[in-house]
Protein backbone atom coordinates (compact mmCIF):
# COMPACT_ATOMS: atom_id res chain seq x y z
CA UNK A 1 0.00 0.00 0.00
CA UNK A 2 2.71 2.37 0.61
CA UNK A 3 3.89 2.03 -2.54
CA UNK A 4 0.52 2.45 -4.10
CA UNK A 5 0.00 5.55 -1.90
CA UNK A 6 3.76 6.73 -3.30
CA UNK A 7 2.72 6.39 -6.66
CA UNK A 8 -0.81 8.34 -6.22
CA UNK A 9 0.88 11.54 -4.77
CA UNK A 10 -0.04 10.81 -1.32
CA UNK A 11 2.75 9.73 0.62
CA UNK A 12 5.88 11.48 -0.52
CA UNK A 13 9.44 8.73 -0.35
CA UNK A 14 12.64 9.55 -0.57
CA UNK A 15 14.77 7.11 -2.31
CA UNK A 16 17.57 5.37 -1.28
CA UNK A 17 20.89 4.84 -3.63
CA UNK A 18 19.88 1.11 -4.18
CA UNK A 19 16.28 2.74 -5.51
CA UNK A 20 14.40 1.72 -2.12
CA UNK A 21 11.43 4.07 -0.82
CA UNK A 22 12.46 5.69 2.47
CA UNK A 23 9.57 7.05 4.56
CA UNK A 24 9.74 9.70 7.27
CA UNK A 25 8.95 8.96 11.13
CA UNK A 26 5.76 11.06 10.25
CA UNK A 27 4.46 8.63 7.20
CA UNK A 28 2.91 6.61 10.13
CA UNK A 29 0.07 9.34 10.71
CA UNK A 30 0.35 10.57 6.98
CA UNK A 31 -0.94 6.48 6.47
CA UNK A 32 -3.79 6.38 9.24
CA UNK A 33 -5.14 10.03 7.70
CA UNK A 34 -5.00 8.47 4.17
CA UNK A 35 -6.91 5.61 5.33
CA UNK A 36 -9.60 7.67 7.03
CA UNK A 37 -10.46 9.72 3.80
CA UNK A 38 -10.38 6.28 2.22
CA UNK A 39 -12.68 4.78 4.48
CA UNK A 40 -14.85 7.86 3.88
CA UNK A 41 -15.17 6.91 0.24
CA UNK A 42 -13.35 9.22 -1.04
CA UNK A 43 -11.21 9.16 -4.35
CA UNK A 44 -7.30 9.46 -3.87
CA UNK A 45 -7.45 12.41 -6.55
CA UNK A 46 -9.56 14.06 -3.67
CA UNK A 47 -7.53 12.87 -0.50
CA UNK A 48 -4.67 14.20 -1.81
CA UNK A 49 -6.17 17.83 -2.26
CA UNK A 50 -7.28 17.46 1.71
CA UNK A 51 -3.87 16.13 3.08
CA UNK A 52 -2.97 19.64 3.54
CA UNK A 53 -5.95 20.29 5.86
CA UNK A 54 -4.77 17.46 8.37
CA UNK A 55 -3.02 19.17 10.59
CA UNK A 56 -3.29 17.23 13.90
CA UNK A 57 -4.03 13.22 13.57
CA UNK A 58 -7.70 12.53 13.03
CA UNK A 59 -8.65 15.92 12.77
CA UNK A 60 -9.66 18.02 9.75
CA UNK A 61 -9.69 21.36 9.34
CA UNK A 62 -12.49 23.67 8.04
CA UNK A 63 -10.68 23.75 4.61
CA UNK A 64 -11.65 20.25 3.80
CA UNK A 65 -15.67 20.90 4.68
CA UNK A 66 -16.82 22.40 1.29
CA UNK A 67 -15.05 19.39 -0.45
CA UNK A 68 -16.80 17.05 2.35
CA UNK A 69 -20.15 18.31 2.06
CA UNK A 70 -19.66 18.00 -2.29
CA UNK A 71 -19.23 14.01 -1.82
CA UNK A 72 -21.89 13.92 1.07
CA UNK A 73 -24.26 15.62 -1.43
CA UNK A 74 -23.05 13.61 -4.48
CA UNK A 75 -23.32 9.96 -1.80
CA UNK A 76 -26.98 11.59 -0.70
CA UNK A 77 -28.20 11.39 -4.33
CA UNK A 78 -26.73 7.90 -5.53
CA UNK A 79 -28.76 6.91 -2.31
CA UNK A 80 -32.21 8.38 -3.83
CA UNK A 81 -30.78 7.11 -6.76
CA UNK A 82 -30.76 3.33 -5.50
CA UNK A 83 -34.00 3.77 -3.71
CA UNK A 84 -35.90 4.63 -6.60
CA UNK A 85 -34.61 1.58 -8.20
CA UNK A 86 -35.26 -0.03 -5.40
CA UNK A 87 -39.20 0.76 -5.62
CA UNK A 88 -39.29 0.26 -8.83
CA UNK A 89 -38.64 -3.10 -8.72
CA UNK A 90 -40.16 -4.17 -5.91
CA UNK A 91 -43.15 -2.90 -7.69
CA UNK A 92 -42.42 -5.08 -10.48
CA UNK A 93 -41.75 -7.70 -8.08
CA UNK A 94 -45.58 -7.02 -6.40
CA UNK A 95 -47.39 -6.48 -9.73
CA UNK A 96 -46.20 -9.76 -11.19
CA UNK A 97 -47.70 -12.10 -9.15
CA UNK A 98 -50.89 -11.62 -6.42
CA UNK A 99 -49.08 -14.75 -4.20
CA UNK A 100 -45.31 -13.22 -4.04
CA UNK A 101 -45.97 -10.34 -3.26
CA UNK A 102 -43.20 -8.53 -0.72
CA UNK A 103 -40.70 -10.47 0.19
CA UNK A 104 -40.78 -9.20 3.86
CA UNK A 105 -40.88 -5.89 4.93
CA UNK A 106 -37.49 -4.74 5.80
CA UNK A 107 -36.30 -7.72 4.79
CA UNK A 108 -32.84 -7.39 2.55
CA UNK A 109 -32.71 -8.99 -0.74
Amino acid sequence: MLRYYDNQGLLPAERSTTGQRLFDVSAVEQVRSIRLLLDAGLPTRVIAELLGCIHEPGRLEPCAVPTLVEHLQAYDERIAALLSTRTALQGLIDSSSPTQGQLGAGAPR
